[in-house]
């Protein structure tokens, strides 16, 4: 009679305890694939760099393709960095004038906004633009040719694709985000003085002595150089995910995507780690 109870008692119990360590193993294997690729993704894109940095210093560079590439990420990139970097210049100026009229320091407003353009707000904000814009369209535009079979084409040709296709790309994006960058500072400053006139009056001359008497050399170096760190990030993973996309059409679109979401990820933090080691020179 016990045993009857016991073994119906006991099957449930053993039924439960078997079904939640399958849940348990199963979850522990997904934590494990996903740390898994995670790791393989770093190890991969750190080969990739390798590689590119050994065929930039080949003796046959793709000049020509190097300056399609520089046209196509600088120049059609003109009209929105243009709207951008207006819109920056405008919008920090109208939120930051009520305060620094309430401390009476509306004087102040062209240096701040000129500053906060330079040291921050143009390297990042641009750069993140970019990222969508030419990190997403090297990631589609080489994601199509590897699902075409264009890459694979090219090898059998003879031609390397990572000298003609990614080398010339990151180069260019390396080259012409800060020349972006200085192009939507400059027209954020303008927006600046557009903000001021709106509710105000001052002369061009006295804008620019006013913005420009306290941006100092530590301002603008650190910005450039994180600039040229910022192309070469978003060109580097905007090619990394296109030439490794899948066979399918629908890899195309992740590429993109991907592209876009690591690029913006990693140029927030490089620009942490540059606000980090600009402080500690500042000091």
């Amino acid at each position: 009679m016990n045993k009857k109870i016991f073994s119906r008692t006991a099957i449930p119990k053993l039924h439960q305890v078997t079904k939640l360590t399958v849940m348990i193993s199963e979850d522990a294997i997904g934590r494990t694939q996903k740390a898994n690729y995670f790791l393989l993704e770093i190890a991969g894109m750190f080969l990739f760099l390798l590689r590119t940095i050994k065929e930039t210093f080949s003796r046959d560079f793709e000049f020509r393709e190097f300056w399609r590439q520089c046209f196509q990420i600088g120049y059609k990139s003109l009209p929105l960095i243009s709207v951008t970097g207006i819109i920056m210049g405008l919008v920090l100026t109208i939120q930051s004038r009520p305060v620094l009229v309430d401390f009476r320091a509306v004087n102040l407003l062209p240096g701040m906004v000129a500053v906060s353009l330079i040291r921050e707000m143009g390297p990042v904000i641009t750069a993140l633009i970019c990222a969508g814009k030419v990190g997403s369209g090297m990631g589609a535009e080489l994601g199509s040719m590897k699902v075409t079979e264009q890459i694979d084409a090219m090898e059998v040709s003879s031609i390397n694709p990572i000298r003609f296709l990614v080398v010339t790309r990151v180069l260019a994006a390396t080259f012409m985000i800060p020349l972006l960058v200085i192009f939507a500072d400059t027209l954020g400053i303008l927006g600046c003085w557009a903000g001021i006139n709106i509710k105000g009056d001052a002369t061009f001359v006295l804008f620019c002595s006013q913005a420009f008497s306290h941006v100092r050399f530590i301002d603008f170096f650190p910005a450039v150089i994180k600039s040229f760190v910022f192309g070469g990030i978003i060109g580097l993973v905007g090619c990394y995910k296109g030439y490794n996309a899948g066979r399918g059409t629908e890899s195309v679109g992740i590429a993109a995507n991907s592209a876009v979401v690591l690029a913006s990820l990693l140029v927030i933090i490089t620009d942490l780690i540059a606000v980090q080691i600009t402080d500690m020179m500042i000091v």
